[in-house]
């Protein structure tokens, strides 16, 4: 069979700029959720709330271990159904109705300090995210295998997710700081600020998500016939065998944790650090501006040097931002300057744009690699995989910075912290993230579908079905 029969077959679909946009809106959608959830619900809670760090970090811990029973089955459920809203996109609108009330309700201060409240409204938030992200994860999957297109696809959705990022790391503190009494959002009297913020957000999250399930449509699925097949067991039979799969979920856990670390100590750092909290929202905004400048420019940088060594290049550049950075705050007539700790956070936040934005594009190739092997596309169980994986990075998020704050006596009551306090926040900002980086590099080595291997491996299926048919 020739590649221009190939390129006409069901299998290879190109997309319109903005179906992409709409795909990409849906991620954009859940970071103005998530990520406010990943970067500051351990500041909301330690600093408003009034939940101790080691309370918090063991309530992360809680949550995440209820995900890894939760997710599989969300993966098994969605893949083993064909609702009439669609196999994967109904779940935008039915699974974002819960979990916009939920996000509300997580910033809300009505039973300040109360841990039962925290618990509940925090764990079910998180199955409901659940409930929308695993089949987002396979909607993407499920719209072409186009190798080139599914670039340009997870490009314009890392964009997408970055405008996210943006209107959650800068705007958050911006908009609460404005709305707080004195200008302070790091106080139980800034608990209406928070409250009123999220709503707004969690909002236009729900009508985004509306919008990614109108523009998207799914034509790439596990074959009725072959739906009665798929077992929760498949989650552990398909790690088992599908080898690029094992290696992905493992670079999830480690780039994950490395950004929610990272993340979530960033508005201690700026505050107790620095003392320039004023600064907190260009510092956190500055994690997200280089995906406007960078992620336009992924399709041609990875034509020119091959995936594999673009995130050689860009981790390295991570790796050196955070060197940057540590030289600044250890050296006192440096981080006086501001802007000089602010081209550090841009050096990191560079590297790690492009390098996690990236490997979203990764996931479709372990699923076609996985139907390749066992003749069933399981998207589902595959993104509940990455999704235990990167849940489980996001939970080292919550559970490390509340160790180490606990650890080296940090004290939210207290305006000044001790010495040792300080370079505990030093160690979640640049030290172990880092430490992260360097092992995720290592990881993504054992990655073994380049692209030529991919596209023959979805040649192969689409020849299969063409014969089947």
């Amino acid at each position: 069979m020739n590649s221009i029969t190939l390129q006409e077959s069901k299998g290879f679909y190109k997309l319109s700029w903005l179906q992409r946009i709409g795909f990409g809106s849906g991620d954009l959608a859940q970071n103005l959720i998530y990520q406010t959830v990943a970067t500051y619900l351990l500041f909301f809670y330690t600093n408003v709330f009034g939940v101790k760090p080691e309370a918090a970090a063991f309530m992360f811990l809680i949550v995440r271990l209820v995900d890894v029973i939760w997710d599989p089955f969300v993966g098994a459920f969605v893949d083993k159904r064909n609702p009439k809203m669609g196999k994967y996109r109904a779940y935008l609108v039915l699974g974002g109705i819960p979990l916009t009330g939920l996000a509300i309700l997580t910033f809300w201060n009505g039973f300040s300090g109360q841990l039962w409240y925290a618990y509940i409204t925090y764990v079910t938030l998180s199955l409901c995210y659940t409930l929308v992200n695993v089949p987002y994860g396979a909607l993407n999957a499920s719209l072409t295998r186009d190798t080139d297109e599914i670039t340009k696809l997870t490009s314009t959705r890392m964009f997408m997710a970055n405008l996210g990022g943006l209107a959650v790391q800068f705007g958050i503190p911006s908009i609460i700081q404005h709305f707080a009494p004195q200008n302070d959002w790091a106080q139980p009297a800034a608990s209406t600020a928070w409250f009123t913020v999220m709503t707004i957000y969690a909002f236009v999250g729900f009508a985004l998500l509306v919008f990614c399930y109108t523009q998207t449509k799914e034509r790439v699925v596990l074959q009725k016939d072959k739906i009665d097949t798929v077992r929760y067991s498949d989650l552990f039979t398909e790690f088992v065998r599908n080898r690029p799969l094992r290696v992905l979920a493992f670079f999830f856990i480690t780039a994950f944790a490395m950004m929610a670390v990272g993340n979530s100590a960033g508005p201690y750092y700026m505050k107790y650090n620095l003392k320039a909290p004023e600064y907190t929202a260009l510092f956190q905004g500055l994690g997200s501006v280089p995906a406007f400048i960078f992620l336009p420019l992924v399709p041609a940088i990875k034509k020119a040097i091959g995936k594999k060594q673009m995130f050689y290049v860009f981790l390295s550049v991570a790796i050196l931002g955070m060197a940057l950075l540590y030289i600044v705050s250890k050296s006192p007539a440096l981080s006086s300057h501001i802007w000089v700790v602010m081209v550090a956070q841009f050096v990191k936040s560079t590297g790690i744009i492009v390098a996690t934005g990236y490997m979203w594009a990764l996931v479709p190739e372990v699923i076609s690699f996985g139907e390749w092997k066992s003749g069933r596309r399981i998207s589902g169980v595959v993104n509940a995989l990455t999704g235990i994986f990167f849940k489980a990075g996001f939970a080292l998020g919550g559970i490390v910075p509340g160790i180490i704050l606990a650890y080296t006596g940090f004290n939210a009551e207290q305006a000044t912290q001790s010495a040792f306090a300080h370079e505990g926040i030093l160690w979640l900002v640049v030290v172990i993230p880092a430490a992260l980086l360097i092992l995720a590099m290592f990881i993504i080595s054992k990655y073994e579908l380049e692209d030529s291997v991919i596209d023959k491996i979805n040649q192969e299926i689409e020849e299969r079905h063409l014969g089947n048919d």
